[in-house]
């Protein structure tokens, strides 16, 4: 199984789905359209590529990019091939919603939770989407990137230190 043949059987089955695809260090990526993340992600677990494992569920946040400001990326992998690929989802902050995988893959479970923990984007049809690693009581996503990277009211730290 080759990246490019992975890449036509998408493109084929979903024609117009893939905004964008790249192959940085030889891992198949695609940019795929909001909408139709979930028919191509059961499209590959279910279809003769057999992409069967999901390895991982993260976020990613683009404050610079409104249009494109928050996302999602999925690694799957098909065992049996060694074969590993990276699909992408963008939105803006004002609409951070996608489908939930947790029908598809169970183990998208926890890492959906995460992911709405950290960076506020909720999954449609997830069974128990709450805090999993922060306070409920929170109040705000700490992996946006919307804070000072430092603590100004620090009292202990001498900007002369670190040569300010």
């Amino acid at each position: 199984m080759t990246n490019e043949y992975v890449l036509q059987a998408i493109d084929l089955e979903f024609p117009g789905s893939i905004l964008e695809s790249s192959e940085p260090y030889g891992l198949l990526t695609l940019v795929i359209k909001k909408e139709d993340i979930k028919k191509v992600i059961h499209h590959l677990k279910e279809s003769s590529l057999q992409i069967d494992f999901l390895t991982d569920i993260c976020g990613i946040h683009y404050p610079q990019d409104k249009e494109k400001e928050l996302g999602v990326i999925y690694h799957l992998h098909n065992m049996r091939e060694n074969f590993r690929i990276r699909l992408k989802v963008f939105m803006p902050k004002e609409n951070a919603e996608v489908d939930s995988m947790t029908e598809i893959y169970s183990g998208a479970n926890w890492m959906e939770r995460e992911t709405f923990d950290f960076y506020g984007i909720k999954f449609r049809g997830h069974p128990d989407l709450r805090a999993i690693l922060n306070d409920p009581e929170l109040g705000y996503h700490p992996m946006l990137k919307e804070y000072r990277l430092e603590d100004g009211t620090r009292e202990d730290k001498d900007d002369k230190m670190f040569g300010r």
